[in-house]
């Protein structure tokens, strides 16, 4: 198990990483999010897999997105993602962050290929008011973790929830990602310390829904 420890080592994320999104090619693109971005992603994702580990209760395992299969076109996002299996994550209940050209996410994830995930999604309607109390208002949800697109939790309304969460039972491509987004010019990203213990908090905070989805998934 990693040790937590501050992040004083990670000076955050300038716009030059952002702009990674914007280089034509694929391996051009690549190359750039090697050097640019996955030295940020492992050694800010070895402390914070630390940090939820001990929140969780459980081993975690920090994976950085290869994007192996891509044979033509350039990624549009990347990330790192930690879950408590050593093997992948997308089969998990696990935490994201990432960028795109324009924003940082940090998630708390359930994507398509996660097999409980419609035990998972009953067991948060069963628990409808616990898990919107749990989410703050300033977060945002996704259900699909392929687009840029998020909607404020202030703008959800109990009915929107347990439609999210019934697409997810039922819909079997169907995602949840609930967390928050910075613009890329928030000044918060150039500070590694403040960013750092953002990230913690924004796990922290959803560690509750880890733990319902956990159990099953």
């Amino acid at each position: 198990m990693t040790t937590p420890a501050t992040a004083s080592a990670f000076t955050g994320f300038e716009q030059r990483d952002f702009d990674t999104f914007l280089i034509e090619g694929l391996e051009q693109r690549m190359a750039a999010i090697e050097e640019r971005i996955r030295p940020k992603f492992r050694y800010l994702g070895e402390k914070l897999a630390g940090d939820i580990a001990v929140q969780a209760g459980d081993e975690m395992y920090l994976h950085i997105a290869k994007h192996a299969r891509r044979t033509v076109n350039p990624p549009k996002d990347t990330w790192l993602a930690i879950c408590n299996n050593k093997r992948g994550y997308k089969a998990h209940p696990h935490f994201q962050l990432g960028l795109f050209d324009d924003h940082l996410f940090l998630w708390f994830a359930l994507i398509y290929e996660a097999p409980n995930k419609s035990k998972i999604a009953s067991t948060y309607l069963d628990h409808l008011d616990e898990v919107i109390a749990a989410v703050p208002s300033d977060y945002v949800l996704s259900l699909d973790h392929m687009k840029k697109e998020s909607k404020p939790v202030s703008e959800m309304s109990r009915q929107a929830w347990s439609q999210a969460l019934t697409r997810l039972r039922d819909v079997q491509k169907a995602e949840l990602l609930i967390g928050r987004h910075l613009p890329a010019g928030d000044p918060l990203l150039h500070n590694g310390d403040a960013l750092y213990k953002l990230a913690q908090d924004t796990y922290e905070t959803l560690m509750p829904l880890y733990r319902l989805a956990a159990k099953l998934g």
